[in-house]
């Protein structure tokens, strides 16, 4: 009789760990699939820039400095880690923080302004920019469900057995919550 007892607490013990282990796969892959979300908008908005300094190039020669930096920062973002890591993000707000600067600059040149390809890439941006809150939002609250699930008890004993380590969210600096959207109006 005893030899059932401990022969059924085995078995609940096992299935509870197997329940646990699942739930903390299954939200750690949630994570995953979202950033890899965002990092396919990151990649398409360093893809139209530098189709869009070409464009700036020919009407804002002597901004040459600006339109430099804006691709170094690019470069840069490019070859760092495929990690949601606080030096990628710092990168990438960056980019965002040039990308303002570059169209206020374009505030200056009319003939710009008008350009119909700098029209259209600057539309495109609007929404590869649209495409990236939504991601990053998505990622957030899929790292909010993973930590919180990974933090819960019993689940916090699992995860530390099992090596599920806490994430980081995707958060956008200060500086970029006071910057003005990308206006299409010319």
């Amino acid at each position: 009789m005893i030899s059932y007892i401990f022969i059924g607490l085995a078995a609940l013990c096992v299935t509870i760990t197997v329940i646990i282990y699942n739930t903390l796969t299954a939200k750690k892959l949630m994570v995953d699939n979202g950033w890899s979300d965002i990092d396919v908008q990151l990649k398409r908005r360093a893809d139209l820039i530098p189709n869009l300094v070409e464009v700036v190039k020919g009407y804002a020669e002597h901004e040459r400095g600006t339109l430099e930096e804006i691709i170094e920062t690019r470069n840069r973002v490019l070859t760092a880690p495929d990690e949601p890591t606080a030096e990628r993000q710092a990168g990438e707000s960056e980019i965002s923080q040039g990308l303002t600067r570059l169209f206020a600059l374009a505030e200056a040149y009319p003939d710009l302004k008008a350009n119909e390809q700098f029209l259209s890439l600057q539309k495109e941006l609007s929404k590869t920019e649209d495409e990236i809150s939504y991601a990053r939002r998505f990622f957030n609250g899929a790292v909010r469900d993973y930590n919180t699930a990974r933090e819960s008890f019993p689940s916090n004993i699992f995860a530390g057995i099992f090596n599920f380590g806490p994430r980081e969210f995707f958060e956008i600096e200060e500086v970029d919550r006071l910057n003005p959207n990308i206006s299409l109006n010319g």
